[in-house]
């Protein structure tokens, strides 16, 4: 499709990005949390606002919090470390046309470079956004601005197999010229 090593190496890094649902005990070292919440820094957002904060919990109690506010899945007790994701609404920009906050489009670029930077890291994550965020608010004692957004378990996968990804073909989701 292209020659070009650096998309190359992109592709793949996506292509090894996963929905990782079993995690392996060992933890996650503090220069891990670090180099991919410093990837989600480096993410572009809207005006550059960067309206968002991560909370990092590792401990088994301060992982209890995220594992209550979505019991119904186990691995996030299995996952050494879980990110919350935070939205600062009054820190967003709201397009002037019809005020549409981009907190959360936002987050998600920046949700998505700590996915891959933990992928390029031998680390593996999954979005989880079916939860309680009342749980979350009260248990973290977020301000009033803050959203919780997204929980990312982080780990090593328990498994090295990356599975298969179901995919629509490009033909099924570009356009040209119109819709």
């Amino acid at each position: 499709m292209t020659e070009s090593p650096r998309y190359d190496k992109l592709t793949a890094l996506m292509a090894d990005r996963y929905s990782c649902r079993e995690y392996e005990p060992t933890p996650v070292t503090d220069s891990e949390i670090r180099a991919v919440i410093e990837a989600a820094r480096l993410a572009p957002s809207a005006v550059n606002r960067q309206p968002w904060t991560f909370v990092v919990l590792r401990t088994p109690e301060e992982r209890q919090c995220a594992i209550d506010a979505y019991s119904h899945r186990p691995f996030l007790k299995q996952a050494p470390a879980i990110i919350v994701a935070v939205g600062l609404h009054d820190e967003a920009w709201h397009r002037g046309a019809d005020d549409k906050d981009h907190t959360d489009i936002d987050v998600a670029i920046a949700t998505e470079h700590v996915c891959l930077a933990a992928t390029a890291l031998g680390l593996a994550t999954c979005w989880v956004c079916n939860f309680d965020p009342d749980i979350l608010r009260t248990r973290l004692e977020l301000p009033d601005n803050a959203e919780p957004v997204v929980i990312i378990p982080i780990g090593r996968p328990a498994s090295g197999e990356v599975p298969e990804k179901i995919r629509k073909p490009l033909d099924q989701i570009i356009r040209w010229g119109k819709f």
